[in-house]
């Protein structure tokens, strides 16, 4: 069954102390374009992510953003080391009684100096479970969700598919009545360029044949009526995909241009735009099919 390249899924996990929250959203594209947003504390997990991102969510243009909210706001506060503070500020201080600098700021200077603020950015094993926990739920409501949209969009292309049979038996109905409408207009310029009595019935007949040939729709129509049942097939096979529905329907195309083209009928022509109307909101559709 089909998938829509669009979809929405928010997951979230935690444990006592932490709760992790992934949000991810998609647009249709050829390929995946992946943008992970995530927190610095667990930047370890992001090859991980998208090793899992890519064989889950296969296409798309993705965004994936993930958010910490810590239980105990202290859990993550920064480390003050103190004697290295405490000598920095000690050094500033001597300097400044040397300069004679009456202005002193001495301790936000020390506070700003190297490596005397630091953060634990280590995340535990545990606190890792979490964040792929929420992940891997998040992920699975948003493949929920483009099997939801893939459903609506199958029961549409189903739709079209049918149109273009339905127009195609249309052609069939108007097509009896070419062939003798062509043969009696060409035997007519030719009584009226040659006359009746000049013209060598033999050799028209065999031209007529020619040319009738040329104009014969059959294998065009036979070609098309196969690919739009194989393209039904394709939309219900477990293996369906957006690419391989493509191809289908350019070949779907082909038959109809070509049929246009040798219809030599106004109201074949007038049916064949309608065929193509509806072959034209098929492939925009199949731009959003996975």
């Amino acid at each position: 069954m089909i998938k829509s390249m669009t979809g929405y899924g928010i997951g979230s996990a935690e444990n006592a102390n932490v709760k992790y929250t992934v949000e991810i959203k998609s647009l249709n594209s050829k390929f995946l374009e992946l943008n992970l947003r995530l927190p610095k504390a667990v930047s370890d997990k992001e090859l991980f992510l998208r090793g899992e991102s890519s064989k889950l969510i296969e296409r798309g243009k993705v965004n994936i953003n993930i958010s910490t909210e810590y239980v105990n706001q202290t859990a993550k506060a920064a480390n003050i080391n103190a004697e290295l503070l405490k000598a920095y500020y000690q050094q500033l201080a001597s300097i400044a009684n040397e300069l004679g600098d009456k202005n002193q700021q001495l301790f936000e200077m020390a506070l700003n100096m190297p490596e005397v603020i630091s953060h634990d950015d280590e995340v535990d094993e545990e606190e890792g479970k979490v964040l792929v926990d929420a992940f891997h739920q998040a992920v699975k409501k948003f493949n929920q969700f483009r099997s939801d949209e893939g459903a609506v969009l199958k029961q549409d292309l189903e739709h079209r598919v049918s149109l273009i049979l339905s127009h195609l038996t249309e052609v069939e109905g108007v097509e009896g009545s070419r062939i003798p409408l062509i043969r009696e207009r060409i035997n007519q310029y030719m009584e009226e360029a040659v006359g009746k009595e000049n013209a060598d019935m033999n050799r028209f007949e065999q031209e007529l044949v020619f040319y009738i040939e040329k104009l014969d729709i059959t294998e065009e129509k036979v070609r098309l009526r196969s690919h739009c049942n194989y393209f039904i097939e394709a939309l219900n096979s477990q293996d369906s995909n957006g690419k391989k529905l493509g191809f289908i329907s350019q070949e779907m195309g082909r038959e109809i241009n070509t049929l246009g083209s040798k219809a030599n009928n106004a109201q074949i022509q007038q049916i064949v735009v309608k065929m193509k109307d509806e072959l034209e909101k098929i492939k925009e559709q199949l731009l959003n099919v996975l």
